[in-house]
Parts: structure tokens; sequence; C-alpha cells
């Protein structure tokens, strides 16, 4: 019989791109398992004859219950970003019900060089992606890289202005479509290799923040200009939006870990799992221009 996959988050962004995915590459519904904390939100697919489970990723015995009998698992990190050290902790009680379950193989998505990185969130990849080597059950570890959709939290009031205001400089990094994201999770869930690999998932294009407005001016037909900050006057700028407390040094942490070149990378990756080139970043702003219109 053939494997079962289990897609954890399924209700989420990238979760429900990778069960659509999964069933659109002609994986059949009933080796798919979707689990999330409110299975309601699953409908569409359990209609197409995928499993649905209930997981939260606070309650370990519930995590045991939903896990019972899936071979390959995907464990999409959380957004629990609110409190220190919550997100690693659902995240190991994720890999010890895999571990439990007796997966064959976990699959988890975590972010490009956890080991350098100056994001505060960093050490919860690292953590997770440790504690899946140390089961010693196969794995693969998707190192996605950043959103391209990400880029929606400030584009829209930056192009009311005219100004994007970054303290990135002049650094540089390669935007990944979540669909593309999606399309190489779902190849590696539904892979027969399962031997353990690390894959960093990029766009194929590096770019700067002033080569990003340019994009996007071209794309709108209005004018933004980068206006190059300080990650302190940039704090002070966030928190003046309301943006809340615990977020403001995230936020400004993308920015200074553009600068300082730990996300400068561009990798073939996605094309080795899915045969296909990635969306470049013009032709997905070029699509968007509803939503940069906020």
């Amino acid at each position: 019989m053939s494997d079962t996959l289990l897609v954890t988050g399924a209700t989420g962004q990238l979760g429900k791109l990778v069960l659509d995915q999964l069933l659109g590459s002609g994986v059949e519904p009933a080796r798919i398992i979707a689990t999330s904390r409110d299975t309601a939100k699953l409908a569409d697919y359990t209609a197409k004859g995928v499993q649905a489970r209930v997981a939260d990723f606070d309650d370990p015995a519930s995590l045991d219950k939903a896990f019972a009998g899936a071979d390959r698992i995907l464990i999409i990190s959380t957004d629990a970003l609110d409190q220190p050290g919550k997100r690693l902790k659902q995240h190991l009680a994720a890999v010890a019900a895999a571990k439990k379950a007796g997966a064959k193989h976990i699959l988890y998505t975590s972010m490009p060089s956890p080991e350098t990185s100056v994001i505060p969130f960093a050490p919860d990849h690292l953590g997770t992606e440790n504690a899946i080597k140390a089961t010693g059950i196969p794995y693969t570890i998707l190192r996605n890289g950043w959103y391209m959709e990400n880029l929606f939290m400030a584009l829209p009031h930056a192009l009311e202005t005219g100004q994007w205001y970054s303290s990135s400089g002049e650094g540089r990094l390669a935007h990944i479509a979540r669909a593309d994201a999606a399309r190489a999770a779902a190849a590696a869930l539904a892979s027969a290799v399962n031997e353990s690999r690390t894959y960093t998932l990029t766009g194929g294009e590096l770019r700067s923040t002033d080569e990003i407005a340019a994009l996007v001016a071209k794309a709108t037909g209005k004018r933004l200009d980068v206006v190059h900050i300080s990650d302190e006057a940039l704090a002070g700028g966030l928190k003046g939006a309301g943006l809340p407390d615990f977020l403001i040094p995230i936020v400004v942490s993308f920015d200074a870990n553009t600068r300082e070149g730990h996300i400068n990378m561009v990798t073939n990756d996605v094309t080795s799992l899915t045969g296909a080139t990635p969306v470049k970043l013009g032709a997905f702003l070029e699509a968007s221009k509803a939503r940069l219109a906020g």
C-alpha cells in the first residue's frame, strides 16, 4: 500500500496550497491526512476524500492521535511568535509525536541559514531541525526563503505615500512565491525518496529593496522611493504605526538579516524538486496589482 501523507497546519496559507498540489498531482485523497485545530475548515477537502484530524500543537495527546498511522509527515512551522520558546515547544511536541507514531519520514518547513541568521525566531527553526535529526528518522528540511506575499505587509501603505522605509541597505534576497514553496513541499512529501536531505527554497533572482521598488513602480505605474534608515528609526516608525511591541524587533530583524547578507542566496532546489522554474518577482507583482492597491 502507498504511504500515507500527513500535512499539519492544513488550514493555513501554505498548508492549503500543499493539499491542493497533492490533489492536483494525482495523489489519491484517501492517502492524505490533513490536520488542524478546527477540522470544520477542511470540509472542502474531506468532501474529496481527504482525512481530517484534530491536531493542537499545545496538546501533545492530540498530536499522538492525529499522527497515528502516518508514514510521511510534513510539519509546517507554527506562527506562535508572541511568547519566547512557545513555538519551539510546539515543534518539539510534533517531532516527538511523529517518532511515537513510527513515521518513516519527517519533513519540516524551516528558514534559510538558521545557524547564522539574526532573526529572533531562527533558534526555533534550528532547534527543530536538530530535534528531527536526533530522532534517527529520515528527514527532509525545507528552508523556505522569504515569501513574495510578505511584501504586501508594507507595499500598499508605501505606495500610498510614495515612500518605502527600509534598513536593508544594499542587501539582496531572492523572494519565493508561496505557491512555489507549496509545490516543492508537496513534491517532497509525495516522493518515494527516503534519504535525508536539506533544501533551501528561493526564487531565481536576487533583488535589493531599491530593485524591488523599481519593479513595483513598473507594475503599478506609481512612483515608489526607498528611504534608507537605521534599524532604530525603523523600529520607531513601526511603534508609531501601532505594531505590537513583540513584533517590532522581529520585523526590524528582517531588514538587518538582509543587510548583513544572511539571505543572499539563489538555489536550484525548487526546480530540482518540482521540475519547474520558480515564478519571477516582476511577474508576481504584475499579477498582484489589486493586492498592491491595498
